[in-house]
Parts: structure tokens; sequence; C-alpha cells
């Protein structure tokens, strides 16, 4: 090594010295995540080329995320959207797409839902459909329009949300007539569609778990209490009935319940659980919420984040694949030295 280089090594480290002298006593953490064990000894760091693979349906992801439905059909929302599915398709990930009702209602709307050049063929991407609006195309016998959008969009299937709450908030909300439970049976005889159900941020119950496990979805996602809560929203924009009915949105079950319940059913209902994949979502900020939630889990899962997204989303692709690269790192980390305590 030359003279040169030497001293180049030599003011690096010089530097680092001073710097770690200048923040060690504000380095001090006061909080410890007790989740996890936390074990140095064990693994040598994750090498770059490093995956964890996972399937949903027919389609292998890279890593365990999943980027839930957020929204689209507008100039900036499609905006979004596209760049959600340009880190997609960089990182591996799945993608499920905001409400794809206005792309039934307005041709010129449906090229704004065509992801697919953008992801490629070896990722899962779902469009997004309302229990409501699902119910009224079975009375009307319309379903085919939603297989044909499939099809002309080369989706993986469908997200069927249920919502019975936002419905009932929301000012121009619709009316369910039927339990969601015999639409969402009537829907997967009528067009034989890979089906994925999740809620709108108040996540299901034991009821509604049992029911859903049973029937051969794709997956389930939770949409649990703690991420973003449509019900909420509604209210929010829906002063009428704000004050009196507000006390709804502290209802639901939180990500980490619903993975508890998932597991106690998975042994409950042993050989009759048809949908055996879970998309665990609602309230994880983080990698190490996301990876304690995917170890705690007895079922093949991913984990998925849409506000996080969302916000990186809004300021530019460079922030939002620069949060994705995070992700995966730190879940890989993760998965290297962190074990949980209870299991």
């Amino acid at each position: 090594m030359t003279d040169k280089n030497l001293n180049k090594i030599a003011k690096q480290t010089e530097s680092r010295k001073d710097s770690h002298l200048e923040l060690a006593l504000s380095s001090q953490n006061e909080q410890i995540d007790t989740r996890f064990y936390y074990e140095p000894m064990m693994a040598a760091h994750p090498s770059d080329v490093e995956e964890w693979p996972v399937q949903i349906g027919t389609k292998i992801l890279r890593f365990p995320i999943w980027i839930s439905s957020m929204t689209g059909g507008t100039k900036k929302t499609n905006e979004i959207n596209m760049r959600l599915a340009n880190t997609a398709a960089k990182h591996g990930l799945g993608i499920g797409l905001g409400s794809s009702r206005i792309a039934l209602e307005n041709d010129k709307k449906i090229n704004d839902f065509d992801i697919r050049p953008i992801i490629g063929r070896q990722l899962p991407f779902y469009l997004n459909f309302g229990i409501a609006q699902i119910e009224k195309m079975l009375e009307e016998k319309s379903t085919q329009s939603i297989v044909d959008l499939v099809g002309r969009l080369d989706a993986d299937g469908v997200i069927i949300h249920v919502n019975p709450l936002q419905e009932w908030m929301q000012p121009e909300g619709d009316r369910i007539k039927k339990t969601p439970i015999e639409t969402i049976q009537l829907f997967l005889k009528a067009t034989q569609l890979s089906v994925i159900v999740k809620e709108v941020g108040q996540g299901f119950g034991y009821k509604s778990m049992k029911e859903l496990m049973q029937l051969p979805l794709t997956a389930i996602e939770f949409a649990a209490n703690g991420g973003t809560n449509f019900s909420k929203l509604e209210l929010m924009r829906n002063q009428s009935k704000s004050e009196f009915l507000m006390p709804f949105v502290q209802v639901g079950h939180s990500a980490e319940e619903m993975v508890l319940l998932n597991n106690s059913l998975i042994q409950e209902l042993g050989n009759k659980v048809q949908c055996k994949t879970v998309i665990i979502s609602g309230g994880i900020k983080n990698c190490l919420d996301g990876y304690y939630l995917l170890q705690s889990s007895k079922a093949n899962a991913v984990y998925g984040q849409a506000s996080e997204f969302l916000k990186h989303a809004k300021v530019s692709q460079e922030a939002l694949d620069e949060f994705t690269k995070r992700q995966i790192e730190g879940l890989l980390l993760a998965r290297t030295y962190l074990t949980l305590k209870q299991q």
C-alpha cells in the first residue's frame, strides 16, 4: 500500500474517532425493544444478493413486503401509482392498486391502471373493488366486466375491500344489503378469479376471520386498526355524523392481535383452512414491526404498508426507492441477528 493511501486511511480513521467523541454522550439509548433477543455471535453480515422469497398466488416476491392499496384514477394519484409500480419492479415486491371502479366506468381511465409493463410478468399486482360494488354487480349480473378488465390489464386478480363502517360514514356511501361473506362466495363462484379480501383500517374479528379462512382466497389482508382508518377519514369529511359516530373509529383489532387470532384459527380449523396466506398490515411503521409480525405468524405471510410508502412516493421516485431499499436492508439485518423472545 502506498504512502498516499496510508495517509488517506489515517485521516479517515482520525475523522471517525473525532465524530465518535462528539456523538458519544448524545447517543446513549434509554429505550429497549423488548420483543427480540439480539444474537451478534451467530451470523456474518447478510450478503448484498440475499433475498427472502415468498409466494402470493402463482407469483414469487423477492421479499415479504406488500405495497398496500391506496388510491388511483386522477392525474396526481396515477403519478404516485407509477412510482409505486417502479419501486415494486426494482425490489421485487407485490402491489395492490387503489379502487379500480373508475376504470369500469370510463374506458379512458383504463390505462391509468396498466402497470404490468412496469412491474413485469414475474410479480403480482391486483385491482381493487369495494364490497358494495361487487354486491351490485352480482345483482346486475355484470361481473364479467371485472373479469374482462383483469384480463385486459393482465392483472393477477382482484382485492375486495370490505368496508361497511366506511360506507356508512361516507356522505356518498353505498348501503350493503347482503352479508359480505355471502357476496364474496357468490363472486368466487361467478368469476373464478384470484381474490384477496381486505379491511380498510379496523381489521377482522374472530367470526369474520374464521369464515374467510375457509374460502379459497389467495390471501387475507388485515388492514388492522393502527394504520390509516377510512372510517375516520370519512367522518372527517362528514361533519354531520362525526360528533356522534367518531367512537367507532376506536373499534377494531391491531395487527398483532390479528396474527394471534389467525394462528389460533389455523390450529382450530385444521384441514378446513383454505386460505393459508395473509398480508399483515395496519400500523406497521418500520422493518422491525414487520419482522416481528412475520416471525409471529404461522401462516404464509408478508407485511403490507400503505401510508409509509405513500409518504415517500409523494416526494419523488428517488425518495421512495431509498425508503424501500432501507426497509429491505433492515428486514435482512433483523432476520440475521434477531429472534423473538416469545414464540
